[in-house]
């Protein structure tokens, strides 16, 4: 019998080696992508949280050939505000009081010695009931003018103190309405009448009286001077205070030069220039005597 020859399986055909090469790469590649996928499914971005945690939002990439986004329109700085100098105030506005109650209210505070030596005198601060005045504020303007620098406590031979009412005084300072301010210094002797109105202050013993009239509108020649009502009161308070301490009147020493404290500033200039001041310096500024 003859033998029986099985016929041999036949054996895939190997795919070329180029094709082969080309289907690791697709696999790779779409192993590589599924990996890069699930990390960013997981893993926020670096710089999303940093702007996030610093509490800005990032903006999103413009797609290939969009135009660009408007930048957020930012207002211009408005010019500034140029600084205006304030104007001094030359004299108050209204109506003056030509008389009040006759009666006096007192700063009740007692204030620290001004000064660094020689001897201690003290006074009192009062405001006439009726003019509208503080009796604080009066007596702050006084602390003010007696304290300088520039007043006579500059000498190192006085000493000066406001104390309340009860306490032992040397001098009282009122400030009076015109009536009264004339009536109180032609008692003491002095006539103040300018036009036969009530018009300087003035001293008569142990007052010193500060007309109201002038306290709020200054003079007339001193106002087209421009000089600040602040300057003025500085003045009028040293000017009867020396009075007080023994000083008398003084003349302009000449043209262009700064008036003496102790002349009478009030009525004229004589071609001084107003100085409220009896200390120039650190140095006594007299003029001469009248």
């Amino acid at each position: 019998m003859p033998t029986s020859v099985r016929p041999r399986a036949a054996r895939p055909t190997a795919p070329p080696a180029g094709r082969w090469r080309s289907a690791v790469v697709v696999c790779a590649f779409l192993v590589a992508a599924a990996v890069g996928i699930g990390v960013a499914l997981q893993l926020p971005s670096v710089g999303a949280e940093a702007l996030i945690s610093a509490g800005s939002a990032a903006q999103p990439p413009l797609p290939t050939g969009a135009p660009p986004a408007p930048s957020p329109s930012v207002s211009p700085d408005p010019d500034p505000v140029p600084n205006t100098p304030v104007a001094p105030v030359l004299q108050m506005p209204g109506p003056v009081p030509a008389h009040g109650r006759g009666t006096f209210g007192y700063d009740d505070r007692a204030g620290g010695v001004l000064g660094r030596a020689g001897v201690l005198r003290r006074f009192r601060v009062a405001v006439e009931n009726g003019s509208g005045e503080d009796a604080h504020a009066f007596g702050d303007a006084v602390q003010r003018a007696l304290a300088g620098p520039g007043s006579w406590v500059d000498g190192g031979q006085l000493r000066l103190q406001r104390v309340g009412p009860g306490s032992r005084s040397d001098f009282t300072i009122y400030l009076a309405t015109r009536d009264t301010a004339g009536r109180l210094c032609r008692a003491g002797g002095i006539d103040i009448r300018v036009g036969g109105v009530p018009y300087t202050s003035c001293r008569v013993t142990g007052k010193v009286v500060i007309n109201l009239d002038r306290w709020r509108t200054s003079a007339p020649h001193l106002v087209a001077a421009k000089l600040p009502l602040d300057t003025y009161r500085l003045y009028v308070i040293n000017h009867e205070v020396g009075h007080q301490l023994g000083h008398h009147h003084e003349a302009c020493p000449a043209k262009g030069r700064a008036a003496p404290v102790m002349q009478q500033q009030t009525l004229f200039l004589n071609g001084c220039r107003p100085n409220p001041w009896p200390y120039v310096g650190g140095q006594r500024y007299t003029g001469p005597p009248v």
